[in-house]
């Protein structure tokens, strides 16, 4: 009997712009490679899982969707080669999906339960519109291990000598060495040299910048790396930038270069970052060498690496272990909200990921892994939450490394701002707390108390190195251990402020101290580990020896105003210095040709920091309706005047090493201006920033009349999870968790590194590589 659905219902394949999920289900984990697949709609192509939890049926009841595509997965048997056949050139290309899965198709009608021929006319060009579409997850990943990158003005106003051929015989090596890799060619003359030597066994000995430091000339392309595509790494070695050239055919055919003729032989700058990346790893491994063995089960479960998305997985992992966060969102007796679009409603995402890691149903060894005799999990792929949680974010939207403590502010945020269902309670509440700040006049011995509401606290980890030894145990100079409570001591220590008191006018200047004037059930620590080497902050690794068992925190509770003690009186608010623009930086956009007002405005937009910042935000803003018009700043001249929140200026501070919220506040300090906050940062590093730039946020005013902590008596914590940390800054590297787990034969640590998870035997690296640590209030 023919469907009657089908007839009735108006079909049409996927556009570009639509999301298809068919990899897993929007409502829950379970994914095409079960045995019953799942179930795509074919009017708005939701994913459900077709298994025994029925939510493809559940979607196609509330949205009166009948008609889905039933896609299933299976791996192929693995065929090896014996030996391996010998590779001519670098393989580029990884396997397909063809080559790794067979993959079964078939249409159905749920509310007649029939299937349908999924080869008729009307049905074809849908079916075949959802299997060649970009699945979910990689119409979100395709920007996946790629830096952003811009033009510059040495590549738009460059000027090529005259055209020749340049013979294969100059391709064959640098024009200073006999290396014939990693090779260089100067697009303003010519030129041909070796690069910089790379990680991962590249050589190299940097004649192409040689060339560029004597000749002038700034932009090189790396010839292994051209494709016929028209992409290929290009460097810029004035702005001493990755680059973009758009032209860059062109620029190649002036030098007798085809881009049909050429073919990709070496990696990338980026494919050699990820490879690196990847390397920043934490032991998997005894002293013996023996591999750890998994561990799998309720709570035990991984969440697959998207790219650069261990610091997500880190964190979610540390959340969903703390009982607020399992008991709000896991949830399994009661049904999931009914929305439209499950993927955007973070409620669906935050109870799936809580389902995916606490049911256990995940939680399985994957029959198919091929390592090296180890069978861990597949793991859960958190693509739906990353890109729910970044969605208009212009940090967390990208597939770049992020800092995992401002992701956990971000999706704090995020929670807190949704309204809670009736009798849930909001799970980030444990978090929070209230600091208190005593500022004490030298001079007159007035004091002024004030206090911010916050759920972490960043601590300074002193740094001294001393006599140690490396892997192959040759002498060096290693950091020396501190303990969590020298930390402590230092960041709730007086300290010598130099201010002017405003009640007596004396110089001596004042005594701040920050104590806790509430303590929360959860508390969230971040070791600042930062120290500058050639002006440039880096992470390095300080053990922080932390006691395992439970400490208390009472002699950091404040005691709060004194009777005995006078109140400074309030001063009144000061406007912020003027605005104006970097003099030198200005004159040399000027001689670029750029018109006064468009190179203010730059100078402004990037912080007023230099010339190149403020040219590359003009190519990309030449189409704004005002960029020819006056700068005007009267329009936020108050206190703090003038963009002092732009996002530009926090991520410029942010790649310093900085978080957001002491960004925020110091350019609020500073009216903006990115050079004088660098230096407000330095001199102020126990300040904590500013949390309340959402303060106006009607749930987020209802969330904090609830009061935040308790200064109840003992206040003693233990050391429940922590986030470490792999790598010179917290933008790349790699992030693991550990927790404390309670197994078998009792509490235990555990390692979860993606979708590996452990038991943990080296805890030293957890001393060594801490970065955020989650205490529990016992």
């Amino acid at each position: 009997m023919a469907c009657p659905h089908l007839e009735a219902i108006s079909l049409s394949p996927p556009t570009p712009a639509q999301s298809v999920y068919r990899e897993d289900c929007t409502q829950c984990f379970d994914s095409l490679d079960d045995a019953n697949g799942i179930d795509v709609c074919l009017q708005c192509f939701n994913g459900g899982c077709a298994g025994d939890r029925h939510h493809s049926k559940l979607h196609g009841v509330l949205r009166n969707h009948p008609l889905t595509l039933n896609i299933r997965r299976s791996r192929k048997a693995v065929v090896r080669d014996e030996p391996p056949a010998k590779m001519s050139k670098l393989a580029i290309a990884a396997e397909t999906e063809e080559d790794r899965y067979d993959t079964a198709i078939a249409v159905r009608c749920l509310e007649c339960d029939q299937d349908l021929d999924a080869t008729s006319p009307k049905l074809a060009p849908i079916v075949d519109g959802i299997m060649k579409a970009n699945t979910f997850s990689r119409k979100e990943e395709v920007k996946a291990w790629e830096q952003e990158l811009t033009s510059c003005e040495h590549i738009l106003l460059m000027q090529q000598k005259a055209p020749r051929r340049i013979e294969q015989g100059e391709l064959g090596h640098c024009y200073a060495c006999d290396l014939k890799e990693n090779l260089w060619l100067c697009l303003d003359c010519g030129n041909l040299g070796c690069g910089r030597k790379q990680m991962g066994g590249v050589d190299g000995n940097s004649h192409a910048l040689g060339h560029s430091d004597e000749s002038g000339h700034g932009v090189a392309v790396k010839l292994g790396s051209i494709t016929p595509e028209g992409t290929a790494d290009v460097y810029c070695y004035k702005c001493d930038e990755e680059r973009i050239d758009d032209k860059l055919g062109e620029h190649l055919s002036h030098w007798g270069i085809m881009l049909a003729e050429r073919q990709k032989t070496e990696k990338s700058l980026t494919e050699m970052q990820i490879e690196q990346n990847l390397k920043w790893d934490f032991s998997m491994t005894t002293e013996d060498g023996k591999a750890l063995q998994p561990l799998f089960g309720s709570g035990l479960t991984g969440l697959k690496n998207l790219g650069n998305s261990c610091y997500l997985a880190s964190i979610v992992q540390c959340l969903f272990d703390m009982p607020s966060f399992k008991e709000r969102y896991y949830l399994p007796a009661e049904d999931l909200p009914i929305v439209d679009e499950p993927a955007a409603d973070l409620e669906t995402q935050l109870r799936k990921m809580a389902d995916g890691l606490w049911s256990g149903r995940y939680a399985v060894p994957d029959v198919v892994a091929e390592d090296s005799g180890v069978t861990h999990q597949k793991g859960l792929a958190p693509a739906m939450l990353k890109h729910l949680i970044g969605r208009g974010h212009e940090e967390f939207s990208t597939m770049r490394q992020q800092d995992a403590l401002e992701f956990l502010q971000h999706l704090f945020k995020l929670i807190t701002r949704c309204p809670q269902p009736e009798g849930k309670k909001d799970p980030t509440h444990p978090f929070r707390f209230v600091l208190e700040q005593r500022l004490q006049c030298l001079g007159c011995h007035k004091v002024r108390y004030s206090s911010n509401e916050q759920d972490n606290i960043f601590i300074d980890v002193p740094l001294e190195k001393e006599p140690g030894q490396d892997a192959e145990g040759n002498p060096t100079e290693v950091y020396k251990a501190v303990t969590l409570r020298e930390c402590l001591d230092n960041f709730t220590a007086a300290e010598k402020v130099e201010l002017t008191c405003s009640a007596c006018g004396s110089k001596e200047g004042y005594t701040k101290q920050s104590l806790f004037k509430t303590f929360p059930e959860i508390l969230v620590l971040n070791a600042r580990k930062m120290t500058v080497v050639n002006w440039v902050p880096i992470k390095v690794d300080v053990p922080v020896l932390v006691p395992d068992e439970s400490f208390a925190l009472d002699s950091y509770l404040s005691k709060g105003h004194q009777s005995s003690e006078e109140l400074l009186p309030d001063e009144p608010e000061q406007a912020a210095p003027a605005w104006a623009p970097n003099e030198t930086a200005l004159e040399m956009l000027l001689s670029m040709g750029c018109s006064h007002n468009r190179s203010v405005r730059a100078l402004h937009a990037t912080g007023n920091s230099d010339a190149n910042a403020a040219m590359e935000w003009l190519f990309s803003h030449m189409e704004d309706p005002d960029i020819d018009e006056p700068l005007d700043l009267s329009a936020s001249t108050g206190g703090a005047a003038g963009n002092t929140a732009d996002p530009e200026k926090i991520e410029m501070l942010g790649a310093m090493g900085f978080g957001a919220p002491q960004a925020k506040k110091a350019l609020k300090e500073t009216g903006g201006d990115v050079e004088r906050a660098v230096e407000w940062l330095f001199s102020h590093p126990d300040d904590q920033g500013t949390f309340d730039d959402d303060a106006g946020d009607e749930t987020a005013a209802a969330a904090a009349k609830e009061p935040a902590g308790s200064a109840d008596l003992p206040a003693n914590f233990q050391l429940q999870s922590i986030v470490c940390h792999k790598g010179t800054s917290i933008h790349a590297g790699h992030y693991v968790a550990f927790i404390r787990k309670q197994l078998e034969d009792g509490p235990k640590w555990v390692l979860f590194n993606d979708e590996k998870v452990v038991e943990a035997y080296d805890v030293e690296e957890m001393r060594k590589f801490a970065y955020v640590y989650f205490f529990k209030r016992t």
